[in-house]
């Protein structure tokens, strides 16, 4: 992938999170990972993306509104630090996410700080 489609998949992705459109927002990772899916959460064993990413959907979609503060694409690979708001509060979990493209697999680690 090349830094137009990179950085329109990790728009797209956080736009159906925000929207409640689990259609969009996995149609966007089955585009961008047709190959396989891999998930880190770091200090955890990565794993089976899909599973993960249900999960994460299933339990956090509807509590937590991401909120884009930076995007860096070098090469094939991207850095977002995002703001996640817990909705109705004033909580924000920031975000440090790490996506590596590679020959229609990806990987995705996630580094979450402590609220």
């Amino acid at each position: 992938m090349d830094k137009s489609a990179i950085e329109h998949f990790l728009h797209t992705q956080v736009l159906a999170w925000n929207a409640g459109d689990r259609e969009a927002f996995f149609a966007a990772y089955r585009a961008a990972a047709p190959k396989g899916l891999l998930i880190e959460y770091v200090g955890r064993p990565a794993s089976d993306g899909w599973p993960v990413l249900e999960h994460m959907w299933d339990t956090q979609c509807a509590k937590v509104e991401v909120e884009e503060a930076l995007l860096i694409v070098s090469g094939t690979e991207a850095a977002l630090h995002n703001h996640n708001k817990v909705r109705g509060t004033t909580l924000v979990i920031e975000t440090i996410e790490q996506y590596i493209f590679d020959d229609g697999h990806l990987t995705v680690r996630y580094f979450i700080g402590q609220p």
